[in-house]
C-alpha cells in the first residue's frame, strides 16, 4: 500500500495545474492519469486570458508561447446584409490591463505535456500514466484515499491519501461514490464535432457562428484545419446518424457553403463526435477527505468555451487555501468548504452567462424559431458595447480571475509574502541577490534538499 499526502484524481488542465502548485509548495502530490499518454482526443482546446497570465506567473509563458497555436481576437456572426457583425472583441480587455487580450487554440495535449514536464521537476511530485481509479477507500467515516488498476491488470491496488482531489471530468463516478448530489440545468442542444481542412489564406484569428433554421455551426480556426461543430436540437444522435453521412454533409454545405467543396472529407459518421451537452453543478463539492473540482464539479456547457479556464481557476484557489494545511496535515472539511464559497460567485455568473445565451441564441435557433442571429440579448448588444466588453471580461477573465500563489511564482526578481513581515522579506531578497540567484526562503535553498524546503508560511525571495 502506497501513501501520499494529496491524491489528484486525472491529469487533465485542473489536475495538472494542482499537483504543479502543490508541488511547488513542498507538498508530496500524486496525480493518477487513466490514459498511458496525453495524446488522445480533445474538445476543449481554448486557452483564456486568465491562464495565459497564470502561464507567466509560474514561469511557463514563454515555453507556451512557442507551442502551435491560434489566437481567437473576436467572435461574429454574419449579418442580414451578407458580412458579418462582431459579438465579442477580445482586444477590448487592453483597457482593463489584462496582458493577453486573446483566446489561444492550443491541442491540449500540448499543454498538458508542457506542465506535466514542469511538475517533473519539483522533487515532491509523481505522475502516474495509466492508472484507473476504480473506487474510494473510506477508513473512519472519511475518504482515505482510492483504489486503482494499472494498465490491464486485474489486480487492485491502494494509495492512502490524507486528501483526494477529484479532476477527472464531469462523467466522473467519485462524486456519486462519495454520496455529493448535483443539480442539472436544462440544456436545449448537443453539438457534433468534426474537422475540415484549412486552406492557405483562410481566415484565422476569428470566431465564427453560422445560423440556419433548426441547426447552426461554429468554426474554430486551429493549425492546419477547422474545428467546426455542428449544434442541433438535444436528443437527435439516432436520427442524425440514421440519415447517414451523405445527408450530414449535405447539411454541412448548406450551412457553410465555403467548405461545400471539401465535405466529402467526411468518411462516415464515425468522423462526427457528440457532444452531449450539459450544464450542472455539485451541490457540495467536497466530503471529509475528499474534493471535486472542475468539470468533477460542475460540467459547462461549450458557450465561451470556459470550461478549461474555470476548472483551472478551481485548481489555483485550491492551492492557495490548502497547501499549508496539507503541509501540516490537518485539511479539514471546513477548509475544503472554503474552496468552494471562494470559487462559487465566478461559476454561477458564468453559468447564467450561458444560460442567458442558450435561451437568446442556441434555443431559439434549435427549435427552428429563429433562422437569423440576432435574439433581444444580442441586439441589445449591439448598440450598447459596454455589454460585450462586460460578457468578454466575464468570459476571459472572470469575476475572480486566481493568480499563482507566491511560493508557485517563477520567472524575475521578486520579493513576496506568504507569512511574516516586511523585514524578513528584504533580507531574503538581499540573500537571494548574493547567492546569484534561487529561491531562498527562511535562508533555506529552495530545491536543494528535502521537497518541503519551501515553506509557504515563510517570506520568499526569487532571483533567476
Amino acid at each position: 500500500m502506497k501513501r501520499t499526502t494529496c491524491c489528484v484524481v486525472g491529469g487533465g488542465p485542473a489536475g495538472m495545474v494542482l499537483g504543479l502548485l502543490l508541488a511547488r509548495a513542498g507538498v508530496e502530490v500524486t496525480v493518477l492519469e487513466k490514459h498511458e499518454d496525453f495524446l488522445h482526443d480533445f474538445r476543449g482546446d481554448t486557452v483564456h486570458p486568465a491562464t495565459l497570465q497564470l502561464l507567466d506567473d509560474l514561469g511557463l509563458g514563454e515555453r507556451f508561447a512557442r507551442l502551435p497555436q491560434t489566437r481567437i481576437t473576436e467572435v461574429v456572426l454574419p449579418d442580414e446584409a451578407g458580412g458579418v457583425r462582431r459579438i465579442g472583441d477580445f482586444g477590448a480587455l487592453r483597457k482593463w490591463g489584462v496582458r493577453h487580450p486573446y483566446v489561444a487554440i492550443v491541442p491540449q495535449w500540448d499543454l498538458l505535456d508542457l506542465l506535466a514536464d514542469a511538475a517533473r521537476a519539483e522533487p515532491a511530485f509523481r505522475l502516474e500514466m495509466g492508472t484507473a481509479v476504480t473506487s474510494l477507500v473510506h477508513e473512519g467515516g472519511r475518504v482515505a484515499g482510492v483504489r486503482y488498476r494499472r494498465g490491464g491488470a486485474e489486480a487492485e491496488r491502494e494509495l492512502r491519501a490524507d486528501l483526494t482531489v477529484v479532476c477527472n471530468g464531469r462523467n466522473s463516478v467519485l462524486a456519486a461514490a462519495a454520496g455529493l448530489r448535483v443539480t442539472e440545468i436544462d440544456v436545449p442542444f448537443d453539438t457534433w464535432w468534426f474537422r475540415l481542412s484549412r486552406r492557405d489564406g483562410e481566415h484565422v484569428g476569428r470566431l465564427t457562428r453560422r445560423p440556419g433554421r433548426g441547426r447552426f455551426a461554429i468554426v474554430i480556426p486551429r493549425e492546419g484545419y477547422f474545428q467546426i461543430g455542428y449544434v442541433a436540437r438535444k436528443g437527435t444522435d439516432g436520427r442524425l446518424r440514421a440519415r447517414g453521412i451523405d445527408a450530414f454533409r449535405r447539411d454541412v454545405a448548406e450551412l457553410l457553403p465555403e467548405y461545400a467543396d471539401r465535405v466529402g472529407e467526411l468518411v462516415s459518421m464515425d468522423d462526427v463526435k457528440l457532444l452531449d451537452v450539459r450544464l450542472n453543478r455539485l451541490r457540495r463539492w467536497h466530503v471529509e477527505g475528499l474534493l471535486c473540482l472542475g468539470d468533477a464539479a460542475q460540467a459547462m456547457s461549450p458557450v465561451g468555451g470556459v470550461g478549461i479556464n474555470l476548472a483551472v481557476q478551481d485548481a489555483v484557489a485550491t492551492a492557495a487555501l490548502l497547501a499549508e494545511r496539507l503541509r501540516r496535515g490537518a485539511v479539514r472539511g471546513a477548509d475544503l468548504a472554503r474552496v468552494r464559497r471562494r470559487r462559487l460567485p465566478s461559476l454561477l455568473l458564468v453559468q447564467a452567462l450561458q444560460r442567458i445565451m442558450h435561451a437568446d441564441l442556441a434555443g431559439p435557433l434549435v427549435s427552428g424559431g429563429q433562422a437569423g442571429p440576432a435574439g433581444p440579448l444580442l441586439t441589445a448588444a449591439r448598440w450598447w458595447p459596454a455589454l460585450q466588453t462586460a460578457a468578454v471580461y466575464l468570459v476571459g477573465v472572470g469575476f475572480r480571475p486566481e493568480r499563482a500563489p507566491a511560493f508557485a511564482r517563477r520567472g524575475r526578481v521578486q520579493a513576496y509574502r506568504v507569512g511574516r513581515g516586511k523585514g524578513a522579506a528584504m533580507a531574503a531578497a538581499s540573500t537571494a541577490s548574493k547567492s546569484g540567484g534561487g529561491v531562498h526562503c527562511g535562508g533555506t535553498a529552495a530545491g536543494t534538499g528535502s521537497p518541503r524546503t519551501t515553506r509557504p508560511s515563510e517570506y520568499c525571495a526569487k532571483a533567476t
